[in-house]
């Protein structure tokens, strides 16, 4: 008989504060990142010194502190808050004799976890490659037969060189492909620009609830999970505003504090969709302490891709869960529940005037002889309700920008 049963991965998480950023509201997003990963966190060592450790990143004192640890928990692998180089994670686990990771490692197995489209899995192992290529001469012997030296040249060497020209080779085929998706993507947008497609992207932290309010407002069935990237793959769904407009609903990848370089890069065609949509929906997690922090990096994120000048509306998602009465009240932003589908008017109108002014509904009645200029109507709108009568066609019509001015005279 033997036990199948799966058990998760004991981890300890390390982290040198440098004064640089909040160390222990980041160990705190890491242990989520854990929690997605599918590990247990079980123990949590810090160290305050002015610089990292150039061989090892903390301090020698705190390193042997970490073996007894790890020996002591049974720790099976240490996760530092930063990113590391190859050297240092070879000599953190010469010294604690435990697999040993950084941030960006990662966030990059969760990535490769949950990507499920072509597009997804070709972003997720650019990333990785991007990340492993600089590291590959540091990790020594594990990745060499022999090893560097007198007497040890030749097969060490020529196994390190023949890795890198395969990472290498495989970076650029992987850049080839994903720039015929990237070009596909940017045909697509082209296509919404030239047919007058209005678009919505929404963007926000990771784990705010975006997928959430897309399968609220179109039944689109994406997954919603209370966890960190739940979901990578961008998906479109459309909706009719409450004026008749209707308004493709783009769903981004989340963000996160200190996001790795090569994620951005790798993720940039998707990321593009907020830089080319007609308004941003900026999604906040109203429940959440760190609400000003996150919303910091997503508007630096936003201003990077390029994204002045676009209309944003800044979405409080969670309020039911809220329990500061002044973040209800703060002025500028629309409060709702996902979950619950609660606020969703409000927010349909905040779209509605964000966006800019495409077509209008109008009432109308037209004379028999201009019956000419429903068909326009038409052609460029939608037409919801027609009656003939004794005086002309009354109309119930979505009007085109281009037409009003036409339509004016016939208002009923």
């Amino acid at each position: 008989m033997t036990d199948n049963t799966k058990t998760k991965p004991r981890v300890m998480l390390a982290a040198v504060d440098t004064g640089d950023y909040d160390v222990e509201r980041s160990l705190d997003e890491l242990g989520e990142l854990c929690d997605t990963a599918g590990a247990e966190v079980v123990a949590t060592l810090t160290q305050k010194r002015p610089t990292f450790d150039s061989a090892t990143c903390i301090g020698s004192g705190r390193l042997e502190e970490m073996a007894q640890l790890c020996e002591s928990l049974e720790i099976d692998q240490i996760i530092f808050d930063t990113e590391l180089t190859a050297t240092q994670i070879r000599n953190i686990e010469d010294v604690t004799d435990t697999h040993t990771i950084d941030r960006t490692m990662l966030i990059l197995d969760i990535f490769a976890q949950r990507a499920t489209t072509k597009e997804g899995k070709l972003q997720v192992e650019l990333a990785q490659n991007k990340y492993r290529l600089p590291r590959l001469a540091g990790m020594g012997l594990k990745l060499s037969r022999l090893g560097g030296g007198i007497g040890t040249r030749g097969p060490g060497e020529t196994k390190l060189e023949t890795d890198k020209r395969h990472i290498r080779s495989r970076i650029s085929f992987l850049e080839a492909e994903l720039k015929e998706i990237e070009a596909r993507r940017s045909l697509q947008r082209k296509r919404r620009k030239k047919d007058n497609v209005l678009c919505a992207a929404i963007v926000g932290y990771t784990n705010v609830g975006k997928s959430t309010l897309l399968n609220a407002l179109t039944d689109a069935g994406v997954l919603a999970e209370n966890k960190l990237f739940a979901t990578l793959e961008t998906t479109s769904r459309s909706i009719i505003l409450p004026d008749g407009r209707s308004v493709m609903l783009i769903d981004t990848v989340g963000l996160i504090s200190r996001l790795p370089h090569h994620l951005v890069e790798a993720f940039k065609s998707t990321l593009e969709e907020a830089a080319s949509a007609d308004v941003i929906l900026h999604i906040c997690d109203a429940s959440d302490d760190d609400i000003a922090l996150k919303t910091k990096v997503t508007n630096e994120l936003l201003n990077d891709l390029g994204c002045e000048g676009i209309p944003v509306v800044t979405v409080y998602n969670k309020c039911d869960l809220v329990t500061d009465p002044s973040i209800l009240n703060q002025e500028g932003v629309v409060r709702i529940s996902a979950k619950e589908g609660r606020g969703f008017d409000n927010l349909l109108q905040a779209i509605m005037k964000a966006l800019p002014e495409t077509a209008k509904r109008m009432k109308l009645l037209v004379p028999f002889a201009n019956a000419g200029l429903l068909a326009k109507i038409r052609e460029e709108g939608v037409i919801y309700s027609e009656d003939y009568t004794a005086d002309g066609i009354e109309v119930d019509a979505l009007v085109d920008i281009k037409l009003i001015s036409a339509c004016e005279q016939y208002r009923a």
